[in-house]
This record gives structure tokens, C-alpha cells and sequence, in this order.
């Protein structure tokens, strides 16, 4: 099937009145730059080219007319990379006229074939293409005898700027400077913007941004050039970031086109788009005041809505004030921000403009830690009566957001998501898809599902989008892509795939550079894959550090895993302060997940002072909640945590019972680390029943001896993944000691001298196996 853009050139039905009203409306048709591409265009048309290059020019077509201009070797390299024959005669054709003689030029505009005055042109009269042709010509054969000499001598300053002509033939350009000040190519007066004309092709020519660099341009810009570069710019924003300009770069291109027109609106939402990438608090608030004033200002809105289009501006601007300072974290100001929207709503009877202040009012209250479902439930409701299915599906995924947090169970928050995904098919809104996938990958890794999690996640990452995509952008620099992305990785290194997570972490780092707004969700997942893996190894001097920049991102997160470094160091004392801490604060902000992580690092913190009996309560009431919430994945933990209690107050039996009940989740959803805890907790239960003593007396169960251990073998396996040496060192002592009481000599032997090796490589005493789960 042929390309969409393979009829842009040729087709008028492809072409409409935006496209022309966007193209054909500036000032100065005839430039040196222009007359390459109709070089371009003339030689289309007259040489032999294959099917897939012609596609590829006819998509660069409309770029090369809108753009701004390039310089002769930014537009022929540009050409060349799609048909480097084409190429090659376009640099023919520009010889033949720069370095011959004015008749030249003359001839190639005479002889140019146009849907005008060749019938068996081509172009078509109303295509792209022809209208292009037609205002060249057309603004050609308006200009007198010096106009057109003033076009001869900058198409040679424009030729020769590639490809300078020999000492003994070069021209003076500040003579030809000098000349072509008396000389106007749009008219047959000298004005003031003429001037300006010349000016802006003396100056350096802007840099191609079908090249994706990231130089900016410099000059004033033509109204086309400069809504393209509007336009270009913000879709690149929204889509893919790192092909958009750098933030200094595109600041200080919005501050050269300001310079000349402060009065140009868009510059400055862009320029609002700009510093929200680098978050800069002060410039965002100033650039999106300064769009909506100027807006006002321009009468665009008065003349299409009379008084409403001023009013209206203003609740936007209100309401797109509040919305900034939600994402700054202004509460207070938000809320200022968004009653004032809601007000001037009120009195415009904008309910379109209500349900959206509805839907940050809900969202503000979540922010701030308070219930707003009923609040997200009237916006719903709003929503869906006014027709609004963008907002009512936010809402939904908000109140699915809830209900997990709340305990909801997982088939009511599935259904839920499955209607909304079946309104997203349904009106195409690819954003909003994405987002639903991203939270039914977290919403099954909460749960502990981590094979769905992984799926839900895939889905993600390989579908495609709906979105029409521009310029050769993939639409996958969004929050939810991030999140799918950390999720991954974290799945990965949980599993000890190192390897792959590195290459997963690469690649968020490229697509979500650090100045970027979602690039925090992968700095956080980063410290957290190094901070398990370094505890994991027994490193805790590396993984004391990485505690103050994850505190940094995340507070909570922070104190929890200080808590777990003083632990590790025996510091029990202020380990128990830091945990009481984060269970207040975590009570409060009701983030259940938290809570039973420190209900269960508290248990383990009176296990050290041998106190079993009074770890039992905290473990009874850490599962309750777990399973109140339906968190599988802590639930087994808790189990976990429950069987070795039981096990250290000499009822292994009722451990091993327990266990039976945990080991299946966790072997099926578990990461490494878990599995090898599991099966070494087994393995002890194993030893335990079996009348296993480790002086050797007493008789011991045979069979379960066996069992103990092939376990102990296989939870080696796991410890050795993660390069586990502690664990390790654990299991060998355990082997020794379980191989000498069933008379195998060599294999105790060889388990003694693993565990000797282990222990001389740590140097640190080995705690008692007795009081570590």
C-alpha cells in the first residue's frame, strides 16, 4: 500500500485550507532558499527516481516549505540522505545558475514547468506543491529589473557560502552587502520591513530541524517559520523529548524570537513548556501569565466568542495556574488558584470548564493526603453527563487508584479498568490506554502478581499507539512508559537478571534524560535495585550512602531503608526509633504496604533480644492487614516471619504447616532472594521435625534428612544468583553440620571447608543462625 505522504506532492485531495493557510500567507517568497527547493521540485519531476525515494521526498517537502531556511549544504545533505541522485542534480542546477550569468536564472524560472502553463505537469493546481510553485512565480514576475538582480547576487552568496568560488573570481560580500541595501525583492518600495528582510538574509541561516540539532537559529523568524518552530517544538515536548532542543537551547531560541515580537502568545506557552522540563518555578508561572495576557491582548478570543472569549481566557488561566502549582506541591496556592477558576466559571456557566476544576479539585485533595472519592465520584458522574470521556476516565482510574490503596479486591478494580479501557478503544484516546495498562501493572505487582505484573508491563511496551505520530517520533517518552519501564527493571533484579536490568536502566536514562519530568522514577528505582543489591551481598558501607539521595526523592522510602542499614549494623536502638517514626507518619498517610514492612522489621528487631513471644502480636497484626488488603506477596513474608517465630519457640511442626501455605506464592511470585529464605526456613522446619540435633545425638527421621538436604541445595543455588555471600555462609554451617550426623563425611567436609573459605572472605562474625530469618 502506498505511504500516506506518497500523494502530498501530486494529490489534491490530501491537501486543506489549513495546510495552505499555514504555508502560503508570508511575506518573502522569493529567497535564495526558496529557489533550491524549487529546484528540488523541478527536478522531481523531470529525473527517473525509484517509488520508495520518491516517497521519502515527498514527505520532506512540506518540512523544506515550512521550515526555516537552511543553508545550502544543511538542505542538500537533508535531500541527500532521501535520494542522493536528486541531490546531485540539485547541486547541478544551482551551479549552472550561481556561477553563470543572470540569463541563467531567468531561464530556469521560464522553462520551469507548472500546472499553469504546462498541461502535462505533474503537480496539480491545488496541491502543495502547485500552490508553492504558483507564489513563486507569481512573486518573481512581480519584480522589477533590481530586484531581480538583487536575487541573482544573494543566490550567489548563498551558493558560494557552500562552495566558495576561486580567489581570482571571489566576489566582495561586503560590496555585495553594500549593494543589495537599495535593492527589495516584495515590493517596489524601500520599507521598513523590507530592512528587516535583509537584514535576516545577511544573518546567519537558521539551523535545520529536520536534523533534530540542537543549535538554535538566530534572526527574526518569518509568522510561518516561527509557527512552525512553535508547533514542532511542542509536539516534540509532548512526545519525545530528546529530539525537542535542549532547554538552554530552546530558551534562548524563544528569547531571540521574543525579542522581536513580545506579543506572540505561543512563544510564551512554549516557553512555559520549556521551564516546566527543568523545573523552574518562577519562569513557568511568568511565561503561562504572559500567554494567557497575551492572548487576551490579541482580540483573538474577543472577536470569535465576543465578551466570553476574554472570560474565558481567564478561568483557563486560573485553572492552568492551579495545575502548575499541584505539580510544584503549592498546595495553598492551587487551592487560591482553582476557587478563583471555579468562581468565574460559576458566573460564565462553563460547566466544561467546572468538571475540569472538579477533577483538579479531587486530585489536589489527594495530593494532600485526604479521602476525595467522593469528590472523584461526582466528577464521574459530571463527566459522563456532559460527555466528557477523557475526564471520566481519569476519574475512574482514579478511584481504581483508591480502592487499591484501600483494599479493594482485585476482580471490582479489574472490571472497572476493563470498562474504562473499552471507552478508550472507543474514542481512541492512546494516552489514556497507556495509563491503564501502567496502573494494571502496578496494581498486580502490589498484589504480589508479579508473572502479570511482567505481562501487563509487555503489553505496555509493545503496543502500538493510536496518536498520529510526526517527524519520525515514537511515542514512548510518557509517565507511563517510565513506570512500566521501572517496574521491569525492578521484576528483573529481583530475579538477579543484573545484566538486563542495566540495559533497561540505559535505556530510561536516554529517554528520560535527568533534567526531564519523569526522570525521578527511574533515579528512585535505580538507588533501590543498588541499595537491595549491596544489602543483599552484605555490603552495608556502599548501601549506607545511596540512604540520603533515596531519601532525597522519597522520604518515606529513606527512612525505611535507614532502618534496614542500622539494623544490618546492630545499631537496634535507633533502627527501632527510625521504625516508629515511619509507622506514625505512614498511619497517617494510610500507605499500608509501608506499614507492614515495618511491622515485620520490628518483629525482627525483638528477635534479636531473643523476644519470640512478643514478636507474635506485631506478626498476627501485619498479616490482618495483608490480607485485608489482599497483598499476597507481603502475606507470604508475614507467614515467613510467623514459621520462624513459631520455629524459635520450639514448635516446628506448626512451622512447618505454615509454611506449606506460604512456600507456593512465593515460589511462584517471589523474587530470588525470597525463595532462598523460604527454602532455607524449610529446610531448618525439615531438621527441626526430624529430630536433628547438632551434636549429633538422638535419632534422627532419615527421610526428612534427605529433604533438609536437597532444600539446603537448592536455596544454595539461590543465594549464589545473587552472590549472597552471608546467606551462603549460613547454609554451609547448616550442611556440615546436617551431612556429619548422617555419617557423610566428605560431603560435611566439603560443606566445612565452603563455609571456612566464606568466613575468612567476610571477616566478620557470623551471626547466630538462630536469630536471622
Amino acid at each position: 500500500m502506498a505511504s500516506v505522504h506518497e500523494n502530498l506532492y501530486f494529490n489534491p485531495m490530501m491537501t486543506n485550507g489549513v495546510v495552505h493557510a499555514n504555508v502560503f500567507g508570508i511575506k518573502d517568497w522569493v529567497t535564495p532558499y526558496k529557489i533550491s527547493v524549487l529546484a528540488l521540485l523541478y527536478d522531481m519531476t523531470a529525473s527517473k527516481i525509484t517509488l520508495p525515494e520518491r516517497r521519502r521526498l515527498n514527505k520532506l517537502i512540506l518540512p523544506l516549505q515550512q521550515g526555516p531556511d537552511l543553508t545550502l549544504g544543511q538542505f542538500l545533505k537533508t535531500v541527500e540522505e532521501c535520494c542522493p541522485q536528486t541531490a546531485y542534480a540539485v547541486k547541478l542546477r544551482m551551479h549552472e545558475m550561481a556561477d553563470g550569468e543572470l540569463k541563467d536564472m531567468e531561464y530556469f524560472f521560464s522553462t520551469l514547468p507548472t500546472p499553469f502553463t504546462a498541461f502535462d505537469s505533474e503537480a496539480y493546481k491545488t496541491s502543495v506543491v502547485g500552490l508553492f510553485m504558483r507564489h513563486m512565480l507569481l512573486a518573481y514576475n512581480k519584480l522589477s529589473f533590481s530586484q531581480v538582480y538583487k536575487l541573482y547576487k544573494s543566490l550567489q552568496h548563498y551558493y558560494h557560502s557552500h562552495f566558495p568560488k576561486p580567489i581570482d573570481g571571489q566576489v566582495s560580500l561586503p560590496a555585495l552587502a553594500a549593494d543589495d541595501s537599495e535593492m527589495d525583492l516584495t515590493s517596489t518600495e524601500d520599507t521598513v520591513g523590507d530592512r528587516i528582510d535583509k537584514e535576516e538574509s545577511d544573518s546567519p541561516l537558521h539551523e535545520s530541524e529536520l536534523r533534530n540539532d540542537n543549535t538554535p537559529s538566530r534572526g527574526p523568524l518569518s509568522q510561518k517559520q516561527a509557527e512552525y518552530f512553535l508547533a514542532r517544538q511542542a509536539y516534540l515536548l509532548k512526545n519525545d523529548e530528546n529530539k525537542a532542543l535542549k532547554p538552554a537551547a530552546l530558551q534562548e531560541e524563544l528569547n531571540n524570537m521574543l525579542k522581536f515580537n513580545p506579543d506572540f502568545a505561543e512563544a510564551h506557552y512554549l516557553n512555559y513548556l520549556n521551564s516546566m522540563r527543568v523545573q523552574d518555578i518562577f519562569l513557568s508561572a511568568h511565561s503561562l501569565l504572559h500567554y494567557f495576557d497575551r492572548l487576551i491582548l490579541s482580540g483573538n478570543e474577543g472577536k470569535s466568542n465576543g465578551d466570553e472569549g476574554y472570560g474565558r481566557s481567564l478561568r483557563y488561566a486560573a485553572l492552568n495556574l492551579a495545575s502548575l502549582h499541584c505539580r510544584f506541591g503549592h498546595y495553598q496556592q492551587a487551592d487560591m488558584a482553582l476557587q478563583e477558576a471555579i468562581r468565574i466559571a460559576q458566573e460564565s456557566n462553563d460547566h466544561v470548564c467546572l468538571q475540569h476544576c472538579l477533577s483538579w479539585l479531587y486530585t489536589l485533595e489527594q495530593m494532600r493526603g485526604s479521602d476525595s472519592t467522593v469528590l472523584t465520584e461526582d466528577s464521574v458522574k459530571m463527566a459522563a453527563h456532559f460527555c466528557l470521556p477523557y475526564l471520566a476516565s481519569l476519574g475512574i482510574q482514579s478511584l481504581v487508584q483508591q480502592g487499591a490503596t484501600q483494599g479493594k479486591t482485585a476482580h471490582k478494580l479489574m472490571d472497572a479498568l476493563k470498562d474504562t479501557d473499552i471507552l478508550h478503544w472507543k474514542h481512541s484516546l492512546s494516552e489514556l490506554i497507556e495509563i491503564s495498562l501502567a496502573q494494571t501493572t502496578s496494581i498486580w505487582r502490589m498484589y504480589g502478581k508479579s508473572t502479570m505484573a511482567l505481562q501487563q508491563a509487555q503489553l505496555l511496551l509493545n503496543m502500538s499507539s493510536l496518536e498520529p505520530v510526526n517527524f519520525g517520533v515514537q511515542q514512548n517518552n510518557t509517565e507511563a512508559f517510565a513506570v512500566a519501564l521501572c517496574h521491569l527493571a525492578e521484576l528483573h533484579a529481583e530475579q538477579g537478571l543484573y545484566s538486563a536490568v542495566s540495559e533497561i536502566l540505559l535505556h530510561l536514562k536516554e529517554q528520560f534524560p535527568p533534567h526531564s519530568q519523569h526522570a525521578k522514577l527511574w533515579m528512585l528505582c535505580d538507588l533501590k535495585i543498588q541499595f537491595d543489591r549491596h544489602m543483599h551481598e552484605g555490603k552495608y558501607h556502599l548501601a549506607e550512602p545511596l540512604v540520603t539521595a533515596i531519601s532525597a526523592l522519597n522520604k518515606t522510602e529513606g527512612l525505611y531503608r535507614k532502618a534496614q542499614v542500622l539494623k544490618a549494623l546492630n545499631r537496634s536502638t535507633e533502627a527501632y526509633s527510625v521504625l516508629q517514626r515511619l509507622q506514625t507518619h505512614c498511619e497517617k498517610t494510610k500507605c499500608t504496604e509501608v506499614v507492614i514492612r515495618v511491622m515485620l522489621s520490628t518483629a525482627e528487631l525483638h528477635w534479636e533480644s531473643s523476644g519470640f513471644s512478643t514478636a507474635l502480636p506485631l506478626l498476627l497484626q501485619a498479616l490482618a492487614l495483608a490480607r485485608q488488603h489482599h497483598l499476597q506477596s507481603l502475606a507470604s513474608e508475614t507467614l515467613l516471619h510467623l514459621a520462624f517465630t513459631q520455629l524459635m519457640l520450639g514448635v516446628p511442626q506448626q512451622a512447618l504447616t505454615v509454611l506449606h501455605e506460604a512456600i507456593e506464592p512465593v515460589l511462584a511470585h517471589g523474587g530470588v532472594m525470597d525463595k532462598g529464605r523460604a527454602l532455607l526456613l524449610t529446610a531448618r522446619c525439615q531438621m527441626a521435625v526430624a529430630g536433628f540435633r547438632p551434636n549429633g545425638q538422638g535419632q534422627a527421621d532419615l527421610h526428612l534428612a534427605v529433604l533438609a538436604a536437597d532444600t539446603l541445595n537448592e536455596a544454595a543455588a539461590y543465594f549464589s544468583k545473587l552472590n549472597c555471600k552471608e546467606r551462603l555462609r549460613d547454609v554451609h554451617y547448616l550442611q556440615a553440620q546436617l551431612h556429619r550426623s548422617l555419617g557423610q563425611t566428605s560431603q560435611s567436609n566439603k560443606s566445612a571447608m565452603l563455609f571456612r573459605l566464606l568466613d575468612q572472605e567476610l571477616q566478620s562474625p557470623a551471626p547466630p543462625v538462630s536469630m536471622r530469618l
